[in-house]
């Protein structure tokens, strides 16, 4: 720019160079704001108002174009569409799907898919957020609400453990749609379609009243007073030693806590959270956070995936990776079952003998390994459930030691936990005194725990279900206890990077239901071991007793590393190949299990 430049924004000339720009976007656009789903929220109503004309003089007919299916979750009306070629531009550098393309020249040119096909990526449903216009909008949602209509919650996401920046929008009672929140350091300005779109499964399957199990098997409803009643009284009847608890991959950390000081009270110490197995070695926070960071997964130079699928366990994270290769052809090397990456990748084997090849340095891949300047090694939170498990992670630190991962200025060990509960349930402790506890409990409480192996569980044990969903358990549970999903109550969790972050109430609680922490403080009154804590500041300073961390809101605790990371071994490593930990990307846990609109995706979109 010259010394002494004036630029005039706002002069005549300028003001008809825009209004020409906005007639030839609107020229073939077609006038259906008032029933276009985009209406209220659409970047081009809002251009048009700001520096458009009053009349247009374009007088031919405008032109039409079919419109494409795109699956279940996208909704097409390609005649709105301005070629624009955002959603083109989002599906081939973010997603890395080829679906979408511009075909034709001239006035035939439109934007579809080369050979009709739905779209395949498991973030979809942003081409929703960046189109312009209404040419794509949310399926699911078609007709159901305008956008002013609707109050905006910002809440965080529970459905994996990135714990993704949300805003769920409601009407009265009823979750209407979910939206992304800018968050650069988790997870940028994007969504997976599980998180944007699972929300129907909120108002399905719910559990209303406290309910026992009479003498024919059928479920009774009762008052609160009286499920309480049942369950204190089986509860004193067993031994300490006999008693379980288990938190499910939805819990907050006030739940958590008061299961864990319930349990305390009566003798036992056998409570965990599902999918954390049986790793006892909840002491040192490094050996199950993603100590690099989300963000800083950026700065890599090199990846080792040991048993983990990023792609189906955490799609935010897998689009940072790719982001990365693309950005800077980082190496990408993944241990584990054949997969379908969005990203080129070198597949080095299927389980541990390709580890103790990296360990010893006989791998190719270990020059990479060792000339790397920012190494990120990655392993996935389902190698917890074997039995092997220390010796993996001594032979992880035998490579993170001699490629230097972890240095002052750089720590590439990393843990990506498959549930948003499991961080914060290791923080606090919540570790199982003997791995085969369930197996001799006589009495078992599960907190929303939906995927634990209940044929484990003797068939003379007493169950008690607290849960918000008429899910997997609730069959075995003798007295069931309605909860509040996340969407209705103030809730604490930490995500995979060691973030804590908190969830909002976005809608009433349905029917008779309670949050968590409340049943299980009331019941423990009944038992006559009353907890010390009757409000939310209270169990707060509970577990600032126990994980100062868990308070500092939207702050990333890093965790201290130990001289080594390798555990003291006495096992042999195993011969059996990794496994696949999340089988279907869209049915994860309750909420997902009651969504139609998954089940759909379920149906269409994954490979038989």
């Amino acid at each position: 720019m010259l010394l002494g430049m004036k630029i005039k924004t706002d002069t005549p000339v300028a003001k008809k160079a825009r209004e020409g720009v906005m007639e030839f976007l609107l020229m073939n656009h077609p006038l259906d704001c008032p029933i276009c789903d985009q209406g209220g929220e659409c970047d081009l109503q809002d251009q048009s108002m700001a520096f458009g004309s009053d009349r247009g003089r374009f007088t031919e007919m405008k032109r039409s174009v079919v419109d494409k299916n795109l699956g279940p979750l996208v909704k097409t009306v390609m005649t709105r569409c301005i070629q624009c070629t955002r959603c083109v531009r989002f599906a081939t550098e973010v997603a890395g799907v080829q679906d979408l393309g511009m075909l034709g020249r001239g006035s035939g040119e439109e934007i579809g898919t080369y050979v009709e096909k739905v779209m395949t990526s498991e973030l979809s449903g942003n081409v929703i957020d960046i189109c312009p216009v209404g040419a794509l909008t949310s399926k699911p949602f078609a007709f159901k609400a305008r956008n002013w209509e609707l109050k905006g919650t910002e809440t965080i996401d529970v459905t994996d453990a990135v714990g993704s920046n949300i805003r769920i929008d409601s009407r009265g009672p009823e979750v209407m749609r979910i939206l992304p929140r800018l968050n650069e350091d988790i997870n940028e300005e994007w969504i997976s379609d599980k998180t944007r779109f699972c929300y129907d499964g909120l108002k399905r399957q719910r559990l209303n009243d406290p309910m026992i199990r009479v003498a024919d098997g059928r479920f009774k409803p009762v008052s609160w007073r009286d499920a309480f009643a049942v369950v204190a009284e089986v509860v004193h009847q067993v031994k300490p030693e006999e008693i379980v608890g288990v938190a499910g991959q939805l819990s907050d950390a006030e739940s958590m806590i008061a299961l864990k000081d319930f349990l305390n009270r009566l003798g036992s110490n056998n409570v965990w959270c599902e999918r954390n197995g049986s790793h006892h070695d909840a002491d040192l926070r490094s050996t199950y956070l993603m100590n690099t960071s989300i963000a800083d997964l950026e700065k890599a130079d090199v990846f080792l995936l040991i048993g983990t699928q990023p792609r189906v366990e955490a799609a935010m994270i897998n689009a940072r990776i790719r982001k990365t290769v693309r950005a800077t052809n980082a190496k990408v090397g993944y241990i584990g079952p054949e997969t379908n990456f969005n990203y080129d990748h070198q597949h080095l084997g299927t389980g541990p003998q390709t580890l103790i090849e990296l360990a010893e340095r006989r791998h190719p891949f270990s020059s990479a390994l060792l000339n790397a300047k920012n190494p990120a090694i990655i392993l996935g939170a389902g190698l917890f459930d074997r039995k092997d498990k220390d010796a993996i992670f001594f032979a992880v630190g035998t490579i993170a030691e001699y490629a230097n991962a972890i240095r002052p200025d750089w720590n590439g060990y990393n843990v990506l936990l498959l549930s948003a509960a499991q961080a914060a349930a290791l923080d606090l402790g919540l570790v199982p005194e003997s791995e085969n506890s369930i197996e001799s409990a006589k009495f078992v409480y599960l907190m929303g725990a939906d995927d634990v192996n209940l044929e484990k569980v003797p068939s003379d044990a007493f169950v008690v279900y607290q849960g918000h969903h008429g899910d997997q358990s609730v069959y075995r549970a003798n007295v069931i206890l309605p909860a509040s999903a996340f969407s209705e109550k103030e809730g604490t969790y930490e995500n995979t990077e060691g973030c804590t972050q908190q969830t909002l109430p976005a809608v009433p609680i349905v029917g008779d239901a309670r949050d968590d922490w409340k049943i299980i403080r009331a019941l423990s009154e009944v038992s006559g071991i009353q907890l010390p804590y009757d409000s939310l500041e209270a169990i707060r300073s509970r577990i600032r007793t126990v994980a100062p961390n868990l308070l500092h809101v939207d702050e990333r605790e890093p965790a201290t590393f130990p001289p080594s990371l390798k555990p003291k071994v006495t096992q042999k490593l195993s011969q059996d190949s990794f496994r696949t930990a999340v089988e279907n990307f869209y049915m994860t846990d309750s909420i997902t299990r009651a969504s139609k609109i998954m089940a759909q995706c379920s149906a269409l979109l994954l490979k038989k």
